[in-house]
This record gives C-alpha cells, structure tokens and sequence, in this order.
C-alpha cells in the first residue's frame, strides 16, 4: 500500500514548476492531521518547500541538484489558485521602464489579498494589500506607468511622465489619460499636462 507521503510527493512531482500545494487541497488523501504530518515529513527530507502557513511548492530539479522554484511563478499560482491580483511592485515598473536605475533587493508584488510574506527557498517575497486604483490597469504598459509614477512620488514623477509621454503610442496615451479618475490627484493633474488635456 502507497503510504500518504509518496502519494502526496508523486503529485507534486507531476505539478507545473512553481505550483502551490496547499494542505486543504489535499484533504480528500486523509485527515488534517495526517496530510499536515506527511506534509512535514516531506519538508524535513526536502522534497517539499514550505512557502507559507499551509502551502508548500517542490523544488525543481536540474543538473546541478535541485533548486527553489522561481518566484514570480510561486506568486503567479498563488494568485490564480486564491483568486488574487498579483502585480509587480512600483519599483520594478520604474525600473524596467528606464525611470530608475534602482534594482529592488527584496522581491515584492502588490496583491488585492492581504498583506503577507512568503519564503521560497532562502528569499523572503512579500506580498504587499494595494488599493483596488492602483491594481486597475492590470499588466497594461499603462498600469505599469502609473504603478512606477505612484513608487517616484510627487516630487519625481512630474519628470517622469514627460519622459515616458513621448514613448506612448496615441492607444496609451489614450488609455493613461482615462485611468486619470483612478490616480492621487497630483498624479492625475500631472499626466494631464504630460500627456493631454482632461
């Protein structure tokens, strides 16, 4: 007979790289108890990660011996399997469009969820509660404007959404001034006059 721990080991093997286990998906194997005992078992051996309270993902294994999944793949199952919006920190927006030379050190994502960390492997990826405005736009190349305008600030901003105004295509400018109910109002008064009159 297959014992709980090989069971729940051969299903997570069969998983996308980054796919989140959670100890109530797992319910159906046995009782809370037994499926929380086989879950530890499997994480003292290392075949399993514990990436939060009751969620564990497998390592992936490659020619070097195994490894923690990546990340953004942890966070991208986290957000589908709880029905969550996961989007990029401002930070990293800035960044990838040319706004900063700053690299973020710790890997955090805005989420419409609560605020929580979580740990794959040795790096610590906090999930940070950001208010539905700032999620809106989504990956749109004007969702992530407004995201890396909002981590700049007031006082950087201004320079910056000149800057990017003559990247945008007539559609994104277009897009960015209809997202003005959704910004501060010193964001929204600032891409007016960077980009169109409201």
């Amino acid at each position: 007979m297959t014992s709980l721990p090989d069971i729940i080991q051969a299903h997570a093997a069969g998983l996308p790289e980054g796919a989140v286990l959670t100890a109530k998906a797992l319910l159906h194997l046995g009782n809370r108890a037994a499926v929380d005992q086989a879950l530890g078992r499997l994480t003292r051996a290392g075949s399993l990660l514990r990436v939060g309270r009751g969620a564990y993902v497998a390592p992936v294994s490659g020619r070097f011996g195994s490894h923690p999944p990546e990340p953004i793949k942890v966070v991208e199952d986290w957000a589908r399997q709880f029905g969550e919006t996961v989007l990029p920190h401002g930070g990293l927006s800035a960044n990838r469009l040319g706004l900063t030379t700053q690299v973020p050190v710790q890997s955090i994502f805005l989420t419409s969820g609560r605020s929580r960390q979580l740990k794959v492997g040795k790096l610590k990826v906090e999930l940070r509660h950001a208010p539905p405005r700032t999620l809106a736009l989504g990956r749109s190349r004007a969702g992530e404007i407004v995201r890396a305008l909002e981590w700049l600030g007031r006082e950087h901003a201004g320079e910056a959404v000149v800057r990017m105004a003559g990247t945008l295509s007539a559609a994104e400018k277009q897009e960015l001034l209809g997202a003005r109910p959704l910004m501060p109002g010193w964001l929204s008064d600032q891409v007016s006059r960077a980009v169109g009159r409201g």
